[in-house]
């Protein structure tokens, strides 16, 4: 059976999905991943929200007899493939096709790990110490391991990096609990799986792997489908970076102690200079100042009191690291603690002597501190690893293209002529959604301009009944919004951060009237359909911050080369996570909504037309009264020459 007869009406998704109807826009690009396998090419995908586009690689990945890996950029993503999508289709389809599912592995619980911090007995709170209980009578019934399975310890819990592994502080082989090693039986599974659905992070780690000549990761494949395409750079970015962290410096220490009193106990010393670094390293985490920021590591590389922390921090990282060699040969534990200390201590050396053709940068939080080498470009990192894995590449999302066109995408991926192909959604947007322009709002760097978004926002409210996300481009716009809005809505208000996302979506949901406001995680990967959510509010276009080290470096690096890095770089990524948040507003074909856009600068500049036109064409509005008789409609009233009477342009259908 070819792929476009599984969608239709008759056709076997139809017998196993109850209301499911055939979609155009789902059988095309079903039928370019068919003719992308056959052909063993690289094909580019963009489907609008909708489109199916799960279904419509999965039906000709089953229907190949191939050997499939499917990456996706999320853990929720995995799990719904592996745990819905894809045991549905094999139904459907009634092939007998192996699938599996594979993690990193700091999500699966470390048994060795689990049993030092038991016999640690330091917790900060009560909590902690509940959430370890929890965990310790899970390991006892669970097969898999994968912490996803314990709904009841929250993923923000403090106790799951310490029962978790990485890949430093992995005994490997050594472990005594290597036998029934929750890390060892996935791969196991995912070696003998004909489908397996893995994150990018895994793609980029066995790619690494198979450069450095040390065998392999994943199991060989023929094909290798990537969703959530939009996020690969970025985690490439970060994988093939190099990062000194407090996280890894404390972790070593803490290790070191723990180790010791269960090997060795009589080195006294030893646990004083784990103790002395976990003082240095705290001690250098308030040199850079208590603010959370990301800087070049130029703008602090000056301060004596950085430098002097720093010294310390190297200092207490050389004294732990030599009593760590002496005590390596008590235990396998200690062995490991001292290979990751002479690793940290390499890392330290390029602090002072960065890597050429890398980005140094530093990045403080509440609590901790990352100092960074992240690679100007990826693309030929990409590249290279793509012709030693295989042919045939799908790259799909819901937002590859700016315009019409892929070729931001493609020159940061490092493709070579791929096929492309762009399906708009087939939701009914232009009869079920609404885009609101206010009449030009205060320039968005200007102090008055979050005031103004707020009075926007309270004035679209109170026809929209609440039932609405206000997606901000910073915390501080976001925490400034929060402080007008507080004690002031009739509706329940949920702000980022006072609670775990999965949390207040949940409330979100149940509230039925809540507003939420959001920055970040927000913009994309959640879903809420239905009337709860029936208005986006988004204060700026999301352009990345003037200010990120990162960002800088590579519009210099832009410019050095004769390149316009606002129009090459700066445009099509905003473009692209714009078109992420503006997702968050259709969600199914009965849902209805309007998006709200406070950013003058789509009517104000000549790039504002590139944004307008990537997004869905819908209705546009500069008038109040609109919004209120599109919420007051039971069905939409909205007239197809109401954008004009606006005196705002209309989009093109396409």
């Amino acid at each position: 059976m070819d792929a476009s007869a599984v969608f239709q009406s008759d056709g076997p998704l139809a017998r196993e999905i109850s209301g499911f109807s055939p979609r155009d826009v789902q059988i095309r690009m079903a039928n370019a991943v068919a003719d992308a396998f056959e052909a063993e090419s690289v094909l580019v995908v963009e489907a609008g929200t909708g489109t199916g586009k799960t279904f419509a690689y999965l039906v000709p990945a089953l229907q190949s007899g191939q050997r499939v890996i499917v990456s996706t950029g999320t853990r929720h993503l995995q799990d719904q493939l592996f745990h819905r999508d894809l045991p549905l289709v094999r139904r459907a389809l009634d092939v007998p096709v192996d699938i599996a599912l594979l993690k990193g592995r700091a999500n699966y619980l470390c048994l060795h790990r689990l049993a030092i911090s038991a016999e640690d007995g330091r917790f900060r709170s009560r909590q902690d110490l509940a959430d370890l209980e929890t965990i310790r009578r899970w390991s006892q019934a669970t097969e898999y391991g994968d912490i996803a399975e314990l709904a009841t310890v929250p993923e923000e819990s403090m106790i799951w990096p310490l029962v978790t592994s990485t890949t430093d502080n992995c005994l490997g082989t050594d472990c005594d609990y290597i036998q029934c090693c929750h890390v060892v039986k996935a791969r196991r599974r995912a070696q003998e799986a004909e489908v397996l659905v893995i994150n990018h992070h895994l793609l980029f780690a066995d790619m690494a792997l198979k450069e450095e000549g040390f065998g392999e990761l994943l199991p060989g494949a023929d094909a290798f489908v990537i969703d959530e395409a939009h996020q690969l750079p970025d985690v490439a970015s970060r994988f093939f970076g190099i990062n000194l962290t407090s996280r890894q410096l404390l972790g070593v220490a803490r290790d070191a102690a723990l180790e010791h009193l269960r090997e060795a106990g009589d080195m006294a010393e030893l646990p004083k200079a784990a103790n002395a670094l976990e003082k240095a390293v705290s001690d250098l985490r308030l040199s850079f100042g208590r603010e959370s920021r990301r800087t070049h590591w130029q703008q602090v590389a000056r301060n004596s009191a950085v430098n002097d922390a720093l010294e310390n921090t190297e200092k207490g990282l050389e004294e732990l690291t030599e009593w760590l060699k002496h005590a390596a040969s008590r235990g396998r534990g200690l062995d490991n603690c001292w290979q990751r200390a002479q690793e940290l201590q390499r890392i330290f050396t390029l602090v002072c002597d960065p890597p050429e053709d890398y980005i140094h940068w530093l990045e403080t939080t509440r609590r901790g501190f990352g100092i960074h080498f992240t690679p100007f470009e990826v693309a030929s990192q990409i590249r290279g690893s793509m012709n030693m894995l295989g042919n045939t590449w799908i790259f799909t999302s819901a937002t590859l293209a700016v315009g019409e066109g892929f070729e931001h995408f493609v020159h940061r991926v490092g493709l070579e002529d791929p096929d492309t192909l762009r399906v708009d959604s087939p939701f009914d947007y232009e009869n079920n959604a609404l885009l609101y322009l206010p009449d030009p709002l205060p320039d968005p760097g200007s102090p008055e301009h979050t005031q103004a978004v707020v009075e926007t926002a309270r004035a679209v409210l109170e026809h929209s009944k609440g039932r609405a996300f206000l997606l901000f481009t910073s915390h501080r716009a976001l925490q400034a919004a929060a402080k007008m809005l507080d004690d002031e809505l009739p509706f329940p208000l949920l702000v980022q951060g006072s609670a775990p996302r999965s949390e207040l979506l949940e409330r979100f949901r149940r509230a039925g009237n809540a507003v939420l406001l959001g920055t970040g995680s927000f913009w994309e990967g959640v879903d809420v359909r239905g009337d709860a959510l029936s208005c986006v509010i988004i204060d700026k276009l999301p352009f990345a911050s003037p200010g990120d080290p990162v960002l800088n470096a590579r519009i210099d690096s832009l410019r050095k080369h004769g390149g316009n890095p606002f129009m090459e770089y700066q445009v099509p990524q905003a473009v692209i996570a714009l078109k992420q948040g503006v997702g968050r507003l259709i969600r199914d074909v009965s849902d209805r909504g309007v998006l709200v856009l406070c950013d003058p600068r789509l009517r104000t500049k000549s790039y504002g037309k590139i944004f307008l036109n990537s997004l869905p064409a819908m209705p546009r509005t500069s008038n109040l009264e609109d919004v209120k008789q599109f919420f007051e409609a039971e069905h939409s009233l909205i007239e197809p020459g109401l954008a004009a009477e606006a005196n705002v342009p209309e989009l093109e259908y396409k």
